[in-house]
């Protein structure tokens, strides 16, 4: 079966070399070029890997392009699979393909359509989650499903360890996916209209530490916010400072302070006082400085708005 791999991404990269071993190489591989690597957080180049799998390579920064759909016709594909792609493909670019265009969300589909639904689903509290391969169509998330695999989200889930269970699923559902299509056995289960959501756009500005917010909710956004993506923040005196782990403290009520100030040094980090009198301890950071933020000293607050400006 001829395949065209859209992506340029990490899952992609996964998905590209789950293919490749299941001696299901793509025979056109679409990606972004090297100097559009800035557009994504966890940029992957595909070239070599298709490449010296024996995939033609076609870049572009618009799917939909008059000279990307002309590469993707000479390919003469039977599927195209698009996996880990922020644009929009339109019915002219879907239809190439004999079977159709498959695209990969991780998420439980109808719910959680849109962007940024790693850390929604961390944010919102989910409870369980799914990885969904669909047919594409002209609306966002909302083609009939092919495969989904639901799971329980984990009470200290991380954007990473989220990231991992949906790409371990991936890695094994386009394959799964491919072998039905060409089978003749794919389904196209239609969505549940009345039960879709809607996540909105993130960006790394979002990432932002406010101190006036309960310690439960700041510790949701370091774990949603953080690798693979660009993390959750503060500032001390205009320098920023990114948290990429931290926990609960015990007795957090022994600490008299303001909301974002460092109470105490630890073994493994500081502790910072939150908005509903709990705290936190910053046990994993980076920032300019090779210390530790001093004892005391107040993070976020007025320096916020300025640096933010400066280091956006």
């Amino acid at each position: 079966m001829r395949i065209v791999f859209v992506g340029a991404v990490e899952s992609s990269k996964i998905a590209l070399d789950a293919l490749i071993r299941a001696k299901r190489t793509p025979v056109l591989v679409i990606t972004l070029p090297p100097e559009a690597a800035g557009r994504h957080s966890d940029f992957v180049g595909l070239g070599e890997i298709g490449r010296a799998a024996g995939s033609a390579i076609h870049h572009t920064t618009d799917i939909n392009s008059q000279a990307t759909l002309e590469a993707v016709a000479a390919a003469t594909p039977d599927l195209s699979l698009v996996i880990g792609w922020s644009q929009v493909c339109r019915q002219a670019f879907r239809e190439i393909a004999r079977a159709g265009t498959v695209g990969f969300h991780p998420a439980a589909l109808p719910r959680l359509r849109g962007r940024g639904v790693i850390p929604w689903t961390i944010l919102r509290g989910e409870e369980r989650t799914g990885s969904t391969l669909f047919w594409l169509d002209d609306g966002i998330d909302s083609g009939p499903i092919l495969l989904q695999r639901q799971f329980p989200v984990a009470p200290d889930e991380t954007a990473r360890s989220l990231y991992t269970k949906h790409t371990e699923n991936l890695a094994e559902m386009v394959v799964e996916a491919a072998a039905q299509v060409e089978a003749g056995s794919a389904a196209r289960m239609e969505q549940n209209e009345a039960e879709a959501s809607y996540c909105a756009k993130r960006t790394a500005e979002d990432g932002r530490i406010d101190w006036h917010d309960p310690a439960a909710s700041i510790l949701r956004l370091i774990r949603a916010a953080g690798d693979p993506y660009p993390g959750a923040f503060t500032f001390y005196k205009g320098q920023k400072i990114r948290i990429d782990a931290a926990t609960p403290v015990e007795n957090s009520r022994q600490y008299i302070g303001l909301k974002g100030q460092i109470q105490a040094h630890t073994e493994r980090g500081f502790i910072v006082l939150c908005g509903d009198g709990e705290c936190i301890e910053a046990h994993a950071w980076a920032w300019a400085s090779d210390r530790r933020p001093p004892n005391h000293g107040k993070l976020g607050g007025s320096d916020l708005v300025q640096a933010s400006a400066q280091n956006t």
